[in-house]
């Protein structure tokens, strides 16, 4: 038996898959069998042909066979998607990356081993006990890979606990933090307030200082023209009597100088006989008037 370096286990699983992929191969092959057999019993049944006759023939047969053989290729690199599917996927549970080397798919050598390992393990297949049911990827049961895996696993849900509660202290110590430090713009806000607040009630008290020295200057300067105004209507008063002083003056000068005047003389003479003729009037009416 050729050995690929596996053990028996998975040995048998490529026992498995080669054998559904020879069934399925063979399968295909007696499909393209047929189309051959179908064409001779339907178009060869004449002795000769012509050219473009047997060109005809050979046309419809390449469609057909190349048809099969297309059928064939996808079918089978839909499959081998499948397969790597379950691989990756029973991969993952035991935290496995696995890898591919696409290269390695066309190494001859390994090709050729693997033509020769079907050629001489399909020959005892026959005296294993194999499943007949469903095949399924089995885990891994090895003692060693399985010890290792185990630790790996272990090791690691250790170290998530760890993680988790560290995290878990984390998130702790960063609520308080994060409690701390709304105290603290808390405070701060408040503070600045305070401030604030302090600050106006300083603009409000130099403003109040301000009005108050504006309205002591205003007071001062009210009272200095209090003053002055007394002070200009004593002198107001002291000019108008003066004044009038002197018009008293004028007038008596004036008066005098108008006396001295002909037209004065003249209007006292006439005034003189006015007043004797006034009075020699009332003489004769008293002597009409009645005793009583």
């Amino acid at each position: 038996m050729a050995d690929f370096g596996f053990n028996e286990h998975h040995q048998n699983e490529i026992i498995n898959y080669m054998r559904f992929a020879r069934s399925k191969r063979l399968l295909r092959l007696k499909t393209i069998d047929s189309c051959f057999e179908e064409l001779k019993d339907s178009r060869l049944v004449e002795e000769t042909f012509t050219v473009d006759e047997v060109r005809e023939m050979l046309d419809g047969l390449q469609m057909v066979v190349r048809g099969e053989v297309e059928m064939e290729l996808i079918n089978t690199a839909h499959t081998n998607v499948l397969l790597l599917r379950q691989l990756f996927s029973q991969a993952e549970k035991f935290y496995l990356r696995l890898q591919s080397d696409i290269s390695e798919l066309e190494n001859r050598e390994l090709l050729e081993q693997v033509a020769e390992f079907e050629k001489t393990d399909f020959k005892t297949t026959n005296k294993m006990n194999l499943e007949t049911s469903k095949p399924k990827l089995a885990p891994l049961n090895e003692g060693g890979v399985s010890e290792l895996l185990n630790k790996e696993i272990a090791r690691l849900q250790e170290e998530n606990d760890k993680l988790k509660s560290r995290l878990r202290t984390l998130e702790s110590q960063a609520m308080s933090a994060l409690d701390e430090k709304t105290k603290a713009e808390r405070a701060l806000k408040d503070l600045k307030r305070t401030q604030g607040e302090q600050q106006e009630i300083s603009s409000l008290e130099d403003t109040v200082a301000a009005l108050k020295e504006d309205y002591e200057r205003s007071l001062s300067a009210k009272a200095a023209s209090q003053k002055d105004l007394q002070e200009n209507l004593i002198t107001a008063k002291h000019e108008l009597l003066r004044v009038q002083e002197q018009l008293a003056l004028a007038e008596k000068e004036l008066d005098k100088k108008f006396q001295q005047t002909a037209a004065y003389r003249n209007m006292k003479e006439i005034l003189t006989k006015k007043n004797e003729q006034i009075k020699e009037i009332r003489k004769r009416l008293q002597k009409y008037e009645p005793d009583d």
